[in-house]
Formats: C-alpha cells, structure tokens, sequence
C-alpha cells in the first residue's frame, strides 16, 4: 500500500475570497478566524474574503493562506481521514507541513508567518530587487547563466520547465535577457515586493532565527520535507535552523517530490487555494524514470465538497 503526503503552496496561490465556504459551513473554521484576527489585531475575514489591496502583501498573505490551509487541514481531520504519512509545503507553506505533523499549534503557525512575511517585507529596499519565472529552458542552462551572473540566484526549482530567479533587480534583468538569448520560451517578471529566497535575505534570516529561539515546538508526530535540502525532518531540533536557512536559499520543490514519489507516496492532497502544486506535479512526473513512475493520485482540498471527496477516498 502506497503513502499520502499532505502538501501546501505558497504565497502566489492567493485569491480573494478563499476558504470563504470553509469558513461559513463550520463553527471551528469560525473560532480560528476570530482568534487569529485578535491575535493579528486585523480582521482575517475582511482580508480574506472583501475587495482590498492588502491580501496580495507579504505580511498579510503569509499569515492568510496559513491559516486556511490549516483550517482546511483540522475539517479535514475533523471528518476522520486521519493524518498524513508525510508533509511537505512550497516555501510559506512548509510552515503549514509542519503544523500538520505536530511540531506547531495553528496559531503559533499563523503568528510566526505574520513575522516573517514583515521581515521580508522590509529586508531589501522596495525597487532593488525583483523575482522571475523562467518558462521553457533546461535547468542546466539557468544553472549555467546564473552562475555567471552576478546578483541573481535560483530561488525555486518548480518542475521541469518552470524555474524562479531572483536577486537585485538589474541581475535579474540581465539574466532574463541572457536566457531568452540561450533558447527561454518565456521570461516573466513576477509581481512580488522583494528578492525571495536569495542571499539579500540572510538579514531577515538572522532576526527570524531570533524569533524562532523563543518558540516552543512540539514532537513530530511524522516527518515532512525541507524545503532549503529535499531532506526528511524527523527530528524537532532540526526545524529551527532549515527555517532560518530556508528564508536565503532555494526552494527545492521538484526534489521534494521526486524524493516523495521515489519513496512510495501514491497519493498527494494539495490543500489550500488553487491548484498550483498539481500542475507541477504532472511535470515532474512526466520527467521521472519509467522506474520510478507510479499511478499517482493528486486530491485538490480547497472546500467543504472536498473534504467529503478526500475522506472517501483515503479512507477506502
């Protein structure tokens, strides 16, 4: 019998008005959305679920899609699919894998995103940085440009074909520019406030590392994957330090899955909005070995029909 990771995006997935139908079909989804929003000292449902321009900022988006991934996360325990085997989240929502294996309560979770989307919101100087994806290339290629190219770095490995740049903004121009050059089908800018996952990030890694020392964490109940080395986490004195690194360095989400796959999960359930880690998981897929290649089963839990279609199916 194969395995079920429990996997979360991260920031870019966010819309206006997600988990609006968790939220109103269920009196506990209710009570975490009023104690976050008297925690946060804002409304999370005006955030989340009203016209406005604060959702698509850092340190508003980061504690919203926590919060709903991790709302869906309890109803879907609540329905009795039982806990994952394993956990994994792209970027921010490796801080919602972890609260799903144990280690993290949900609002301590909510909170220490709501620092940490502040501390990259004000690390680089608005304007001095920039992040692109980069569509239709080799990774061997990116590697290649962007090792020559002072200032810009990899911050996500998606998928085959989908890789993210990032660093100082005339850095990341350049390589854009080198890449369409080398063959890129598409370089595109994305609309984000600063140089994520890079080096001018370390700063903002130092004072999260402050943050975290002063967090009580929990046993992990099962491992999850980090996102800074594709490794498994099975120990909670590892947890402090691959968050801090993971600020700087390199989302490694195509490792990540590939490991996952490798290591027997048949069945993924990307909970949260949209279905962003379900398009990459095709492509990475697509790319593995005939050897490692297994039916696998991707669930979407992003409203209360899926939480009945998720609980039916896991529990068969």
């Amino acid at each position: 019998m194969g395995k079920t990771a429990y996997i979360y995006p991260g920031q870019g997935a966010q819309y206006i008005g997600m988990g609006r139908e968790l939220y109103e079909s269920s009196d506990s989804v209710k009570k975490l959305y009023k104690e976050a929003s008297e925690m946060l000292g804002y409304d999370m449902c005006r955030l989340c679920f009203e016209e406005n321009e604060l959702l698509n900022r850092t340190e508003y988006t980061q504690p919203a899609m926590v919060l709903m991934e991790l709302a869906a996360t309890m109803l879907l325990s609540e329905a009795g699919t039982g806990p994952a085997d394993l956990s994994a989240g792209l970027s921010l929502g490796e801080y919602s894998a972890i609260a799903e294996a144990g280690a993290l309560d949900i609002m301590e979770a909510v909170r220490l995103v709501s620092i940490r989307g502040g501390l990259m919101e004000k690390a680089v100087p608005a304007g001095e940085g920039a992040m692109a994806a980069v569509l239709g290339t080799e990774l061997s290629v990116i590697e290649e440009i962007i090792g020559k190219t002072e200032g810009a770095y990899i911050a996500n490995y998606n998928c085959p074909g989908q890789t993210v740049i990032t660093g100082y903004r005339d850095a990341v121009k350049a390589a854009s520019e080198r890449l369409i050059g080398a063959g890129a089908r598409k370089v595109v800018e994305l609309n984000v406030s600063g140089p994520f996952h890079s080096p001018l990030l370390e700063g903002a890694g130092r004072e999260l590392s402050e943050v975290l020392s002063k967090v009580e964490l929990s046993e992990l109940t099962h491992p999850y994957i980090a996102n800074a080395t594709a490794g498994y986490v099975r120990e909670t004195g590892e947890i402090r330090p691959l968050l801090t690194r993971q600020i700087s360095s390199s989302v490694r989400w195509q490792q990540t899955v590939e490991r996952m796959i490798e290591d027997g999960v048949d069945t993924f359930v990307e909970i949260g909005p949209g279905k962003t880690l379900s398009g990459f998981m095709k492509k990475i897929q697509r790319g593995l070995k005939e050897a490692a290649k297994t039916e696998i089963r991707v669930l979407n839990v992003e409203k209360p029909e899926d939480i009945e279609k998720a609980r039916e199916i896991l529990n068969a």
